[in-house]
């Protein structure tokens, strides 16, 4: 039972896409892994990843600490992650940030995403997340700084989920590569200390509780077939 249980649930920490910090995490990190895809579907070498630390918190706001990396490979030959961001629980009444990513984007569209929260970008002066100016991080570089999330009201938790990246000035040896795209990302526990409590991903729960179901009823139903001990009946 024990060994069903670890096989089960470990999925539900690896793929999970939303977490949840308070402020007992303070000094913890997780990291993000994203992929790469436009309106036709995924493309094969854009990829990318972002580690955040909580690094402070008061009754209203929430500060982390990020470092990005462009790690998009062959067939990719030229990339920039212009911007990335997420969407929050409770929602956030504005933000801002350091670094690299500079630019702040609040209730804004991203393309093939729709709305988001909040997003961060390395240059734009404008509220749009589809966009990020000339900065960013190019394909095997790395960028950091922070961010600070404020909220309307003093909360005792933080969800962040549905985490994006924005790619631009893509080229590739594929004649379909398109020159700007998405990538959606999946919280790895790879690479680092992982703090806050990952969100079990849809349906895991669900294939827990029925992994357990069944092993209980196939135990149950051998112990019915066994023959009985019982010396009255031998």
């Amino acid at each position: 039972l024990a060994a069903t249980m670890a096989t089960l649930m470990v999925p539900a920490v690896a793929h999970a896409d939303a977490i949840v910090f308070d402020g007992s995490d303070i000094g913890q990190n997780f990291t993000v892994n994203y992929n790469g895809y436009d309106g036709s579907g995924g493309i094969n070498g854009l990829t990318g990843s972002a580690t955040f630390t909580l690094t402070g918190v008061t009754a209203n706001s929430y500060t982390f600490g990020y470092t990005v990396k462009n790690t998009s490979a062959a067939p990719i030959t030229g990339s920039r992650i212009s911007g990335f961001g997420f969407n929050t629980d409770p929602n956030i009444s504005g933000a801002s940030s350091t670094g690299t990513y500079n630019v702040v984007a609040t209730t804004s569209n991203v393309p093939n995403v729709g709305n988001v929260d909040v997003c961060f970008k390395g240059g734009g002066g404008t509220n749009s997340c589809a966009g990020g100016g000339g900065g960013g991080v190019n394909l095997g570089g790395t960028g950091s700084g922070s961010l600070t999330l404020n909220f309307a009201s003093a909360l005792t938790s933080l969800s962040l989920s549905d985490f994006f990246v924005r790619y631009q000035a893509i080229s590739g040896t594929n004649a379909n590569t398109p020159s700007s795209a998405v990538g959606s990302g999946t919280i790895s526990s790879s690479g680092g200390s992982t703090g806050g409590t990952p969100v079990p991903a849809p349906g895991i729960v669900g294939l827990f509780m029925l992994g357990v179901a069944g092993l209980w009823f196939r135990r149950r139903k051998t112990a019915q077939a066994q023959p009985s001990l019982n010396p009255a009946f031998a």
